[in-house]
């Protein structure tokens, strides 16, 4: 019997966070994606507690007229800029079941690039 996307990404969704778990030293930054959006969370799953969000349709990020890619890299810099001014330098990435490609892939080299250690 075939296994639908959801179903699979379900599975390594769960495969992943058997392994990852979010310290207050270093927070889990967690990835959604939709079809027309893309959002990341840091979350420090000792208390279970969200410590920071953005997502691409903030307004500084959902006026530039860019793709998809490049929304993504920037909610990834975002994310790494007011991470930094509360003092979280390193995160343990967390893609969520998503594939380590395209969208996912150019959020974690903005966030790379903002400043962020993983």
């Amino acid at each position: 019997m075939a296994v639908n996307k959801k179903d699979r990404r379900t599975k390594i969704k769960l495969k992943l966070r058997k392994r990852i778990k979010g310290t207050t030293e270093a927070p889990r930054l967690s990835v959604y994606r939709s079809n027309s959006e893309i959002y990341a969370q840091l979350i420090e799953d000792k208390g279970g507690k969200t410590l920071l969000a953005v997502g691409s349709v903030d307004k500084s990020i959902s006026s530039a007229k860019v793709t998809k890619i490049e929304k993504a890299k920037l909610v990834g810099k975002l994310i790494a800029e007011k991470a930094v001014a509360n003092g979280i330098t390193s995160v343990v990435f967390d893609r969520n079941g998503f594939l380590y490609h395209g969208r996912v892939k150019s959020l974690a080299e903005g966030a790379r690039e903002g400043g962020l250690k993983f």
